[in-house]
């Protein structure tokens, strides 16, 4: 897979707000741990390597466990999340897959009790924006580092 565009150097202007939104959602109040599981999850369903790189490596490096990691795609066969990483990540598949979901009352309802209204606010625009990302991400084939290195098997 070859890289395309590199759009941080060709519209630098036009990424700056998204940067500066990355760093309001960081502000905003939303735990880190539910941030970076969330722009996970929706970076699995969009198959963007990129960011799955990225933020299973900050998740990590913020104490994020290996197992709840792993076990991130089959999120709701698993018991090692809270209801609000789970409503969170109920939310986040439906607005990744908009299209398909058309944003289910369920899932938004699932909503209340876990988050305020201010919260799925913030919670709505950080699904958006890992949703730009990974957009830009796949689209301009964006590589990730190569951070595995094969070891050598002793032959038998």
């Amino acid at each position: 897979m070859t890289a395309r565009l590199n759009p941080f150097t060709l519209a630098p202007d036009l990424i700056a707000p998204l940067i500066a939104l990355e760093d309001s959602i960081a502000k905003s109040g939303l735990e880190y741990s539910l941030i970076e599981l969330v722009k996970t999850r929706a970076s699995q369903i969009n198959g963007c390597a990129f960011c799955i790189h990225m933020h299973t490596r900050d998740a990590r490096g913020a104490g994020e466990s290996e197992e709840r990691l792993y076990m991130l795609s089959a999120w709701r066969e698993s018991s090692l999340y809270t209801d609000r990483e789970r409503a969170a990540l109920a939310w986040t598949e439906a607005l990744t897959l908009v299209a398909q979901t058309r944003a289910p009352d369920a899932d938004y309802e699932g909503l209340q009790g876990q988050f305020s209204d201010e919260e799925v606010v913030k919670l709505t625009l950080l699904i958006g924006a890992i949703n730009v990302w990974n957009r830009i991400a796949v689209g301009f084939r964006l590589k990730h580092p190569r951070t595995w290195k094969p070891t050598a098997v002793a032959a038998a």
